[in-house]
């Protein structure tokens, strides 16, 4: 027997338990956000990709601005890509400083749409995961631009119900999508917030700007103890409070990838 590989082995499971309860300990002294994003990476992504690659690295950006505009919430992130060839876990209950942007070499579109199956795995892990913990919130966004035809683990009924039993706790679902009759799919999961976008530059500009807007609501509402599982999608216009509205229009004013790559240029 070697004894110094077993020692050298003993270290490193020592180590790595240490760093969970670390972490867990870190997770427990802030309010936790958990934000699951379910990304489409199936064939029909491919005409979009390279504006999907620009508003989802910006939103990556807008999720670290928002953990320091509300420092007393941790933020961390989970985020799979699914197609044909299965599930794909970019980060896992990481924290938002380890967020990393997605290009041509880990987003590659190609197959089908087995979005019911990519649902349940995500849900289902993060679940499991949160079981033990109570302070925290749970914000879904799926993003596609198809429906579901594909799933051989999951089906629509499954989904509905787990989503209905997580919408009981402190979890938050939001449907995006485009292609396809996108409210009446999010209504038949019993998703209570639903977008549609258009599938181009300007499209999928407005859509990412919506959604950081909501995802800015949403902590916010998370703070003031308000409602936050219903209405993701309202306008900055709908806010009741002037001052809360300011405060806002502020923070949403940040750098855009968008005019950069997309060569639009507002100097004159």
């Amino acid at each position: 027997m070697n004894f110094n590989s077993v020692g050298v082995t003993f270290l490193k499971f020592a180590y790595q338990c240490l760093d969970n309860n670390l972490k867990k300990q870190k997770m427990e002294q802030k309010h936790q956000v958990h934000n699951l994003i379910i990304l489409d990476e199936s064939g029909s992504m491919e005409s979009i990709k390279r504006s999907i690659f620009i508003g989802f690295n910006e939103l990556v950006q807008s999720i670290k601005g928002i953990q320091k505009q509300f420092p007393e919430q941790e933020h961390y992130i989970s985020i799979i890509s699914f197609n044909g060839f299965g599930n794909k876990i970019m980060h896992f209950m990481d924290d938002v400083s380890k967020l990393t942007t997605i290009d041509s070499h880990n987003y590659k579109p190609d197959s089908t749409t087995p979005l019911f199956d990519a649902m349940g795995f995500g849900f289902t892990k993060l679940r499991k995961e949160l079981k033990s913990q109570t302070n925290h919130n749970v914000l879904v966004t799926i993003l596609t631009d198809g429906e579901e035809n594909t799933s051989k683990e999951y089906t629509s009924t499954v989904i509905k119900n787990i989503i209905e039993e997580l919408s009981e706790e402190n979890w938050t679902f939001t449907y995006i999508g485009t292609d396809h009759d996108v409210e009446k799919m999010a209504a038949n999961l019993s998703i209570k917030n639903s977008m549609v976008f258009e599938k181009n530059v300007d499209g999928i500009k407005s859509m990412f700007e919506e959604e950081y807007d909501g995802r800015m609501r949403y902590s916010s509402n998370i703070r003031e103890k308000k409602e936050f599982k219903e209405n993701y999608f309202n306008k900055l216009e709908k806010f009741q409070d002037e001052n809360e509205k300011s405060n806002l229009k502020l923070n949403l004013k940040r750098v855009s990838l968008w005019d950069k790559i997309t060569g639009k240029n507002n100097k004159k």
